[in-house]
């Protein structure tokens, strides 16, 4: 049986792809990051609404609310990839991407903070190349925190509403073997396929998996959520770095 194919980047299996975060890279939001999972990079911007949605005016609900919308931008990937807007619907990927992303997000937002103020996540696939959904995951809450910072900075709330932070990685079987963080090549013919979502603190927000067109074991099971909790330690780290220092500059 032939050896199976090294990683790109010949990384290890439980290896990440290099990571890097860019802040402030749409100045016309109030917080914005470009998010590099190796060569998938996603735009994540937050911005404040001083409303809430209708609905919980409505039903008399205090405090604010979070939404997010996700796209793939038509260079993201190697054939042009068609806008929503000319279909006249958001299509079905997207849609359950962009609420992911606002679970993930509100999970660990305290609503009642935030005041009455929708703040939105808006991320942009810039190039896609596997991991997108865990990519702006990622990306979105440090937006969120920038953005909730220029808040607490005009007085326009007077506590943080973010309770902790949130990121999101890939694992999957692809060829026999477990891997951590897997880009296109690994993620298109993956055997097995998970996104997990978790707090800094180490709690789930959500688990995503599948077999596709297979099974998978308890014991994979078990790898695959330790390879994830491991990755998702250290983007945790990452995250707090970059926050550590940008927060500083503000």
């Amino acid at each position: 049986m032939p050896a199976p194919a090294s990683r790109s980047g010949n990384r290890k299996p439980d290896q990440l792809r290099p990571v890097t975060f860019e802040a402030n890279i749409a100045p016309h939001a109030t917080g914005s990051v470009l998010v590099s999972f190796g060569s998938t990079r996603v735009i994540c911007a937050a911005m404040i609404e001083p409303k809430v949605p209708s609905w919980m005016r409505q039903q008399g609900i205090k405090g604010g609310w979070l939404t997010a919308e996700y796209s793939m931008l038509p260079y993201s990937t190697l054939d042009r990839k068609q806008r929503d807007v000319t279909k006249g619907k958001v299509e079905g990927r997207s849609m359950e991407i962009q609420r992911l992303i606002g679970r993930s997000l509100r999970a660990v937002l305290d609503l009642q903070k935030l005041g009455e103020n929708t703040l939105w996540i808006d991320c942009d696939v810039l190039q896609a190349d596997g991991g997108t959904r865990t990519a702006s995951i990622t990306g979105a809450y440090l937006a969120a925190r920038l953005a909730v910072q220029k808040l607490l900075d005009a007085k326009k709330i007077s506590e943080n509403p973010l309770l902790d932070s949130v990121a999101a990685v890939s694992a999957g079987v692809f060829e026999g073997r477990e891997l951590l963080d897997l880009d296109y090549v690994e993620d298109k013919d993956a055997e097995v396929d998970f996104n997990i979502v978790m707090t800094g603190q180490g709690k789930f927000v959500e688990v995503q998996g599948s077999g596709e067109e297979a099974t998978f074991t308890q014991t994979q099971l078990d790898g695959l959520l330790v390879l994830a909790q491991k990755g998702l330690k250290e983007l945790s780290a990452l995250q707090t770095a970059f926050l550590t220092k940008q927060l500083f500059k503000m």
